[in-house]
């Protein structure tokens, strides 16, 4: 999201996070379905998030569509959501997704899981990344929910925690084009900002020692000026050094990395 959809997001988030509305599991599952259904209905979705009409009218649309369908909590948020003002229907679809997202997050929070789920995704995020099979059936296309939910239960059933069954289920029962390496680096980076810390990804060759990592724990909390959780991932291909992704930000400082700088200069 960008521009005046960032701005409306960002106001939303707080409002769920600090509004008098009861946050629970089953909020966030209906904003979830809520989203689903928006994104489902191209009239819907582009009237509902048309700037050029009045907001009083976006929210009564949404009123007539969704009351009775969910709880009056949920279509507080929806109303509130439908209310601001979006660049586009993708943008207005993604957000109330989101702040199912973030409703997860508050009640795994309030719960003391909220690092459980976080550590969760990011399993699932490995596991699927690194088999190639897997994580083409989980994209398949041709793949209806029913089998997408039984692939998904067989891998997340009896070892991970409801909400995160949760957020890994709505991602890939509706990727609305997404890779899904990507969203759930989204899911983890939302959880991480919940707690307001960056998250940093780091792949080495070699696993770290407990005193390497609390060393570049607080060399880049001193970069960034803010607290840093690390998500370690082992991978032989750096041959040595550390590559580190924060956000958008890239730090590599592999041995790979300066190979192939020489290569590259070897070539010229």
């Amino acid at each position: 999201m960008l521009g005046s959809s960032r701005n409306s997001f960002e106001a939303a988030r707080v409002a769920l996070a600090q509004g008098d509305t009861p946050v629970s599991l089953d909020m966030a599952a209906e904003l979830m379905a809520v989203a689903n259904g928006v994104a489902a209905s191209s009239v819907l979705r582009n009237a509902l998030s048309d700037s050029g009409s009045e907001p009083a009218a976006r929210v009564a649309l949404a009123r007539s569509v969704f009351e009775g369908k969910v709880a009056s909590a949920t279509l507080d948020v929806v109303t509130d959501v439908v209310g601001r003002r979006w660049t586009s229907g993708r943008d207005l679809v993604d957000a109330i997704e989101a702040l199912g997202f973030e409703a997860v997050f508050i009640v795994a929070e309030r719960e003391g899981r909220l690092d459980a789920v976080e550590d969760e995704l990011f399993r699932v995020d490995r596991t699927v990344a690194s088999n190639g099979e897997l994580r083409h059936a989980l994209s398949d296309p041709t793949r209806d929910s029913a089998a997408h939910a039984e692939l998904l239960d067989g891998l997340l059933a009896g070892k991970a925690d409801e909400r995160t069954v949760m957020l890994v289920h709505q991602v890939v029962q509706h990727p609305r084009g997404r890779q899904l390496g990507d969203a759930l680096n989204a899911l983890v980076e939302q959880s991480a900002r919940r707690r307001e810390r960056l998250l940093a990804r780091i792949r080495v060759a070699a696993p770290l020692r407990p005193d390497q990592e609390t060393r570049l724990t607080a060399a880049l909390a001193r970069i960034y000026q803010r607290e840093v959780d690390l998500q370690v991932e082992v991978d032989p291909e750096v041959l040595g050094g550390v590559v580190v992704r924060v956000g958008d930000e890239v730090i590599d400082g592999s041995v790979a990395h300066r190979l192939e700088e020489i290569r590259r200069q070897l070539s010229a």
